[in-house]
This record gives structure tokens, C-alpha cells and sequence, in this order.
């Protein structure tokens, strides 16, 4: 064994569980410092298995590293960083805590070279998580953390279910490309497509993927900045890793693409509305996993990078909005420019970063999608990505900058937030933008080498062309998007509305039913003691006194069909 000797995500994972200990400065050092420590322990990871031990009759790998763990580690432990010093003052301890074991937990999935690994690290991922929900301290926070839960628990169990019939029909635990099993048939089958379906459910993919506007936006305003990283991201990492290659990946993704923007668009909280953006962002990586070839998985990874940062960099101006107002509608809010500037800049660089305008990052990762269709000839995906860009740059290029830092004036005057959410901000920005005009710094270290230059003429002034459609589309369509305080109906319908609906009918049959059994029970126990009482009672024939010859008559009786049955 050479190299690192430990895996890089127990360094926050212990981190987070001492940390309580600490004093504020303790607090302080551990939150920001082990990030770095970890992004150092990440890049000691050599190629091949790092870390390995032996579990009954299985070697499981602890540590495995390769360029895309390094790539992915990388921008995990930078986030941890980011988030930490944005909720470093203004987030409780148990939150510190907890977005310590999760990006620890998110670390351990990247890692891992074997199935159980992978699994433990994914199920302690969803805990911390879940802490990071509860540690809003609201009730709203913790109705969405137990449906998040429930939710991911499902999901650890249909993973558990897959692995299990992985491991009974191959006999080993590696994790690898499972993409042809899928079509192999039997128990082989069965598993690939469990685990498929377990990695699907982290995404954000349908049906389950109203989890995500459900919860994250409950979360508090440091919550869902850290929120946004991890769960998504480590599942695109599964399926680049597992999946790459899968056509139904393709039309999925193309789902969750417009899924987002729709709902997004309809929407007037600031935070569903980024939080849908994050499912319509996701879509289109998984959409690069299922065309599968170099430079779409090379386009998925380096848009999980950049979208990590300008999504949490949105987020934290959603954030500092929030923390500095109280207020998350849109409706409530407006004309933020004037006493919040900064806050507004780092969010308009993170709108134009999620709609792929150029110079900065997004436009360098998500074109690489774009490009890998057209390459592949798939002229319908191709087309839908374009459209689906334009809409992008709808509902979190403009709709959310716009309602909440322009449009009327609510009449609000909060100032700038504290100082950790400023320099996280413009940190964030900052990265936004010099990853955009120096795109090679994220090229070089991406998984396959990287033959694409995102910088022509046609490239630079069609993308710019789209943008300025759109933006005109929506400023003539204006008012039909000024919002209402309106909800919008999802698929967590089901399970928040209509399931506690019929658990409850189901109930009240149970109920019934069992009052109804419970009243013929007694009426038959009630008859059969009174005709027990009769028949044997102090007032019946049995219990009243027998003469001698009726005795002896009983006796003679009973002896003679004793006799006959022992001759018999």
C-alpha cells in the first residue's frame, strides 16, 4: 500500500463529531481548516486501490482513487470550505456539525472501490443530511426532514436490495461499469437495475424528485447552501462511474431538464425556485452519462464542478437575502439593489454563470453536452438542450436576480449580511469567473483528455443570441410571470397530501373492522358463558346433590364402557 493511509472523508467526518468540543475559536479553525487538509489528503490518493481490509470473504476497498474521484473530491472539499465559512457566525453548531459528517460522508461514496463501502458512506451521507435539515430548528424543517428521510431511506433500501442480488449473482463487490448488465437477464439484471434505480433516486430523477424543492428550501439559510453539493453530485458521480452509456439516461435527464424549468418558472419562493433549478441543472449531466461517450461524461463531470459553485454561490445570495430580511417570496420582495449591492453582483454572477453565458464557468462545462450530442448525431437532444438553455436563462438568469434585487421596490432596506457571507460570495464569483475565461485550469484535470474549445466565433455568438432572445422573451412575457402567493402541485402530492390521506381512510377500516370483530367476539364469549353458567353454573343440573345409587349407577356405568374399550 503506497500513498494516503486513510480515506481523505474520515478527516471531516471526525472533525464534525469533535467539534462540539471546541471553543468558538476551536470552531472556527476546524471548520475551515480541515477542508484544506482534506483537499491536500485528496490529491495524496494515488491511482488504483489505496486503502484496503478484509471483511469475512470479501477485500473491501476503502480507498480507490482515480483522476474523476480527484476531480470530484476536489470541488467537495472546496465547498465544505465555501459553506463552512458562509455559516461560520450565523449557523448553530449542530448544523456545523452535521455538514462536516456530510461532505465527509460525500467524500467516502467518491472514493470507495467496493459496493459496501460505497453503501455505508451513502446511508451516513443521507443522516448527516437529514441533521443538516433538522438543524433549522423550525417546524416546517422538520416535517421536510422526516419526508426527506423516509425518502432516502426507501432509496438505501432499494440500494441495499440491488447490491445484495449484485453480489449473489457475481459473487464480488467492485464497483464498476454495470451498464451491460442491465440487458444480461436474471438475478445479474435485477441487481444493476436496483442499484441503478437507488442512484436515480439521489439525483433527483422521477419519480422522486420533488424530494429536493420539498426539503432543501426549509433548510436554513447556510443549510441549503451545503445542501445543494453533495447528494445530487455524488449521485452523478455513481452513474458516470456505473452507468455511462445508458440510453434511458438520456430521456430521463431530458425530464428532469424541463421539469425543472417549468416548475421553476411557475414558482414564487426564491429558494424552490433554485431548488429546482438544481434538478434541471443535474438533468443535463445525466443526460451527458447517457450518450456516454468522452465528451459528454467529460461535460457531466466538469458541469457538476461549475455548477457546485455558481448554484452555491446563488444560493448564498438566496441566503443573505433571507438572513437579512426574513422573507423568501418573490412577491415580498424587490428593489434589494440599492442597500444590498454586493449580495446582488455575486448573484447576477451566478445567474449568468447557470445560463452559460460566456467568460464564465458555466458556459465552458455545459456546452461540452451540447457539442457531445451534436458529435453523436442525436439532432433531437441536441435541440432540446438549446431550448432547454434558453430556459435556464429564464428562470435563474433573470426571474430571480430580477424579483428579488429589481422589479418594484418592496420598501426593505436591509444592509449588506455579515462578513463570512460576504467573502464566501465573492470567493465564489470570483471562481466563477476565472474558471470561465481560463477554462484549461478544470480541463487539465478532468477525467479523459479534453479535445474541445469552447471559445469560437459561432460558439460565443450563437450562445449569445440565445440569451438575448430569451431575455427579451421575458421581459415581453412579464407580466404573466410577476407571481401570485400561489402553490404549485408536484409529485410529492402523493406522499404529502394523498398518502396521509388514505393511511388515514385505511385507519378508519381498520378501526372499524376491529371495533366490529371486537363486538362479535364478546357477544359470542358473553353467549358461551351463559350457557356455560347454565349448564355448569351453581343453579344447573351438574352442580346439584346426586344420591348414592345414582352414584353408584355412574360408576357402574363408566366402568363397563372402560371394560368394553380395553377388550376392544
Amino acid at each position: 500500500m503506497s500513498g494516503l493511509a486513510f480515506p481523505p472523508g474520515l478527516i471531516l467526518l471526525l472533525g464534525g463529531i469533535v467539534l462540539p468540543f471546541f471553543g468558538p475559536t476551536g470552531r472556527r479553525i476546524v471548520v475551515l481548516g480541515l477542508p484544506l487538509v482534506t483537499l491536500w489528503a485528496v490529491w495524496s490518493v494515488p491511482d488504483g486501490p489505496a486503502v484496503t481490509a478484509r471483511l469475512l470473504e470479501y477485500e473491501v476497498v476503502l480507498v480507490e482513487g482515480d483522476r474523476l474521484s480527484r476531480l470530484f473530491g476536489t470541488i467537495f472539499a472546496i465547498m465544505s470550505a465555501a459553506g463552512g465559512l458562509f455559516a461560520l457566525g450565523n449557523a448553530r453548531t449542530i448544523e456545523l456539525c452535521a455538514s462536516l459528517v456530510y461532505a465527509g460522508a460525500a467524500i467516502g461514496v467518491i472514493f470507495a472501490g467496493d459496493l459496501l463501502t460505497l453503501f455505508v458512506f451513502w446511508e451516513l451521507m443521507a443522516v448527516g443530511s437529514t441533521l443538516v435539515l433538522w438543524s433549522a430548528g423550525t417546524v416546517a424543517a422538520y416535517r421536510a426532514s422526516m419526508r426527506y428521510l423516509s425518502i432516502h431511506l426507501l432509496g438505501g433500501l432499494v440500494l441495499m436490495a440491488g447490491i445484495a442480488a449484485w453480489v449473489a449473482s457475481t459473487g464480488g463487490i467492485e464497483f464498476g461499469r454495470m451498464t451491460e448488465a442491465l440487458s444480461d437477464g436474471g438475478l445479474n439484471s435485477a441487481g444493476a437495475w436496483l442499484i441503478l434505480a437507488g442512484f436515480l433516486l439521489n439525483a433527483g430523477a422521477p419519480p422522486l424528485s420533488a424530494w429536493l424543492p420539498d426539503a432543501y428550501p426549509e433548510a436554513s439559510p447556510s443549510g441549503m447552501v451545503t445542501l445543494s453539493a453533495f447528494t445530487t453530485k455524488t449521485a452523478v458521480y455513481v452513474l458516470i462511474v456505473g452507468f455511462a452509456g445508458t440510453q434511458l439516461l438520456v430521456w430521463l435527464g431530458l425530464y428532469m431538464v424541463f421539469y425543472g424549468i417549468v416548475y421553476a418558472l411557475l414558482e414564487n419562493d426564491m429558494r424552490r425556485i433554485l431548488a429546482y433549478s438544481i434538478v434541471n441543472q443535474v438533468g443535463f449531466m445525466v443526460t451527458g452519462i447517457g450518450i456516454g461517450t468522452a465528451m459528454a461524461v467529460n461535460g457531466s463531470a466538469a458541469h457538476a464542478f461549475t455548477h457546485i459553485i455558481y448554484k452555491a454561490l446563488l444560493l448564498m445570495s438566496a441566503g443573505a437575502v433571507l438572513h437579512m430580511t426574513g422573507r423568501r417570496k418573490c412577491s415580498d420582495l424587490g428593489g434589494l439593489i440599492q442597500t444590498m449591492p454586493l449580495t446582488a453582483t455575486c448573484g447576477i454572477v451566478g445567474a449568468l454563470a447557470i445560463s452559460s453565458f460566456p467568460l464564465t464557468s458555466g458556459f465552458i462545462s455545459k456546452s461540452m453536452i451540447p457539442q457531445a450530442a451534436l458529435d453523436g448525431h442525436l439532432t433531437f437532444v441536441w435541440f432540446a438542450l438549446a431550448a432547454a438553455s434558453a430556459g435556464v436563462f429564464l428562470h435563474a438568469g433573470i426571474k430571480f436576480p430580477w424579483f428579488v434585487f429589481f422589479q418594484k421596490d418592496s420598501g426593505l432596506r436591509p444592509p449588506e449580511p455579515p462578513m463570512g457571507m460576504r467573502v464566501a460570495m465573492v470567493i465564489f464569483a470570483a471562481l466563477c469567473i476565472i474558471l470561465g475565461v481560463a477554462p484549461g485550469l478544470l480541463y487539465e484535470i478532468l477525467s479523459e483528455p479534453v479535445d474541445y474549445v469552447p471559445y469560437t466565433g459561432e460558439h460565443v455568438v450563437a450562445q449569445l443570441q440565445l440569451l438575448l432572445f430569451s431575455g427579451l422573451a421575458f421581459f415581453i412575457m412579464l407580466p404573466m410571470l410577476k407571481r401570485t402567493l400561489t402553490i404549485s402541485l408536484d409529485w410529492d402530492w402523493f406522499y404529502r397530501r394523498l398518502g396521509p390521506t388514505l393511511v388515514k381512510s385505511l385507519g378508519d377500516v381498520i378501526l372499524s373492522a376491529d371495533r366490529t370483530f371486537r363486538a362479535v367476539f364478546l357477544g359470542l364469549l358473553r353467549r358461551g358463558l351463559e350457557g356455560a353458567k347454565t349448564h355448569y353454573g351453581p343453579e344447573s343440573v351438574a352442580a346439584r346433590s346426586w344420591t348414592t345409587a345414582g352414584m353408584v349407577l355412574c360408576a357402574v356405568a363408566a366402568l363397563g364402557l372402560y371394560l368394553i374399550f380395553l377388550y376392544w
